[in-house]
């Protein structure tokens, strides 16, 4: 694990680290966080990894049951649906405020995300096209001039995250073309554009997952292999006034 030692606290750069193995897929839904192995994995003691654990916990990324240990957080389509509609609901205003209030250094950095994402995928990168999905909606966030909307957004985007990043591969060049839109409607000033592109993109993405999960169950359900609880909640479904 090649950090900047220095310049961070090592907790915070095991935390970060976990995080991305998560969301970039490496650490699996509903897998077991041991903290051996994973101190092993990071080259670190176990007192950073039980550290980072318990901030991931409270992200919703990380489960801890008593008396059994931490996992990987299991996102079922009710739970999707749920953190659709809260997603919708903030990302709406932040986007708008960042349509009234941002300056052309905001627009230079969400040119670069889509930029950067667009070649990271075409190249099959996708850890970086996840990174560059992540700063662009930073920036965004950035961009609003309200340091409060990054400290609301926090928890859902980095649930969220494995969303988006489960769906890199197959909606690579669509989920670009969406970030170009929101973009575009953000230099322009167009508030109500830049809402509505945005609640598309995620009303897309959280599709996408849904009907991969459902699919892979209806697989393994085929295949004679366990599955989860089924749900019925259409995650698709949700609107925001």
């Amino acid at each position: 694990m090649a950090t900047p030692l220095k310049h961070r606290p090592l907790r915070e750069v095991v935390t970060d680290e976990i995080r991305r193995m998560i969301t970039d897929g490496e650490l699996a839904s509903g897998e077991r966080l041991v903290e051996d192995r994973l101190a092993e994995q990071l080259g670190v003691s176990r007192n950073p990894v039980r550290e980072a654990i318990r901030s991931l916990e409270a992200t919703g990324l990380v489960e801890v049951v008593p008396r059994r240990g931490a996992y990987v957080t299991v996102v079922d389509l009710d739970d999707l649906a749920q953190l659709q509609e809260m997603r919708q609901v903030i990302d709406r205003w932040v986007v708008q405020a960042a349509a009234e209030r941002h300056e052309t250094a905001d627009i230079d950095r969400l040119d670069t995300c889509v930029r950067e994402g667009r070649v990271a995928s075409e190249s099959g990168d996708a850890v970086r096209a996840s990174e560059m999905h992540r700063e662009f909606h930073l920036a965004i966030e950035a961009a609003s001039k309200n340091p409060y909307a990054s400290i609301a957004m926090g928890p859902l985007r980095q649930r969220t995250e494995m969303v988006f990043t489960s769906n890199a591969a197959t909606r690579a060049a669509i989920s670009w073309g969406e970030h170009q839109g929101i973009r575009d409607a953000i230099a322009s000033r167009d508030g109500v554009l830049a809402a509505q592109r945005i609640e598309e993109h995620i009303r897309n993405a959280f599709e996408a997952f849904a009907a991969a999960r459902l699919a892979t169950a209806a697989s393994a359900a085929g295949d004679g292999l366990a599955v989860g609880p089924a749900t019925t909640t259409p995650v698709g479904v949700v609107r925001t006034a």
